[in-house]
């Protein structure tokens, strides 16, 4: 079983930067495709970036394109959300995910494509 554990959020303000790592207690998710996504209060869950499971394709949200940034470091089995110019609408919970397709050289942008789910880190941007 692959558990998939976020850490790094916090209070950021406007304008500001963050890294989120995910790394997997069990199982190693190394070989696996992964994605980023997030949920702010009272709206449903949203794609933020999807990365292969080697890292040579990636996808990002329009709405965080240009800004955020995900990288993923196999040896190591963690991957990694870099968001920089955050803005207030960027506050929410950030969940990483796992998909069960190993070797896999697509990007998946779905919440139902992933098998494996993070507990979330909280982000909040605020002055």
């Amino acid at each position: 079983q692959v558990q998939p554990v976020e850490s790094g959020g916090g209070l950021v303000q406007p304008g500001g930067s963050l890294r989120l790592s995910c790394t997997p207690s069990g199982n190693s998710f190394s070989s696996f495709p992964v994605g980023w996504f997030r949920q702010a209060p009272g709206k449903e869950r949203e794609f933020v970036a999807a990365s292969s499971w080697s890292g040579g394709s990636t996808y990002d949200a329009d709405s965080v394109k240009g800004r955020f940034t995900i990288s993923r470091d196999n040896a190591k089995n963690t991957v990694y959300l870099q968001m920089n110019s955050l803005k207030t609408e960027d506050t929410a919970v950030y969940y990483c995910a796992a998909r069960r397709s190993p070797y896999d050289r697509g990007v998946y942008v779905g919440a139902n494509d992933y098998h494996y789910w993070g507990q979330g880190t909280q982000v909040t941007v605020s002055s």
